[in-house]
């Protein structure tokens, strides 16, 4: 039990990149995470996680080993849940963002149901991060770093912000090389403020850039068809542009300035005595969300 809740530990230090930040969410004091991160090194002879002043991240050896220790504590946890509960039964409620959900997330939910013949799916597709207790949601597909610190995430994947254009509008206006670029470009944007504001990762440290366009939509599918209809240049997630990208329909912009990747994760409200249907979506749904070449390295 000591060396499996070593693993516990390891894979706890990798998803959330911190000695710090995992000791706070396994409730235990630093120095402890520390030492058992150290005994797990020193019995597989490997360094596990390379430190920085900054971040941990976990080197090739200790990669291959989180995937496999999240493997066997998922099988531990679904074991021992299963003793308790071998019928997953009930409503389970489960959000997504709208593309997403409904290109990838709802065929799981699909083939889900016709394994658990005694759940029943609500499926909400939202583009905002909702509240998972006010809206009574058991598991949330979420993109993006977590504001939540008590919800406990499962991640599958990452994506990324591309700047993307249609040939003939590049064509017709030019490619853009610098983000500064842009200025003398039609460009597609949301109508919140944020979404005016794009981030480019060598634009003075990451400094935001405010842009102006004549046609702005808050729907994803909307920027997504004026895109590929030539009127502009427009920011959208990997997977929403990765069959445009891959037929050409779409051509992939000033990728050098491209920030870091954002996670894709199943959240839910905790990890301790979930519900058997909980447990069972999230173990059925990872493994096949992680399947998909859209939450792959871009």
């Amino acid at each position: 039990m000591d060396r499996l809740d070593e693993l516990a530990i390891f894979v706890r230090i990798v998803e959330e990149g911190s000695l710090v930040r995992a000791a706070r969410r396994l409730r235990r004091s630093p120095p402890s995470v520390t030492r058992a991160l150290a005994a797990l090194e020193d019995r597989v002879g490997q360094r596990l996680v390379d430190r920085t002043t900054r971040r941990l991240a976990a080197t090739e050896a200790g990669r291959a080993l989180f995937d496999k220790a999240r493997t066997l504590r998922a099988d531990y946890d679904g074991a021992t849940l299963g003793a308790r509960n071998a019928r997953p039964s009930g409503v389970l409620r489960i959000t997504a963002p709208v593309l997403f959900g409904r290109r990838h997330v709802a065929p799981i939910v699909g083939r889900f149901l016709d394994r658990f013949a005694e759940i029943d799916v609500d499926l909400v597709l939202v583009d905002r991060n909702i509240d998972l207790i006010e809206e009574a949601i058991d598991v949330a597909v979420r993109i993006g770093a977590l504001a939540d610190s008590g919800l406990v995430a499962r991640p599958v994947g990452e994506v990324r912000r591309l700047w993307v254009a249609s040939p003939a509008y590049l064509a017709r206006r030019g490619t853009p090389e610098a983000p500064a670029d842009l200025a003398q470009h039609e460009i597609l944007l949301g109508t919140s403020a944020m979404a005016r504001e794009w981030v480019f990762a060598r634009a003075r440290r990451g400094a935001p850039v405010r842009l102006k366009g004549r046609l702005r939509a808050d729907d994803v599918e909307t920027r997504l068809r004026a895109a590929k209809a030539g009127r502009g240049i427009a920011q959208l997630l990997s997977y929403q542009v990765a069959d445009e990208l891959a037929s050409g329909a779409l051509v992939r912009l000033l990728q050098a300035h491209e920030g870091a990747p954002l996670p894709v994760q199943l959240v839910t409200k905790g990890r301790h005595n979930r519900a058997a249907k909980v447990e069972a979506f999230v173990d059925f749904a990872a493994k096949r969300l992680a399947g998909l070449a859209v939450v792959r390295p871009f």
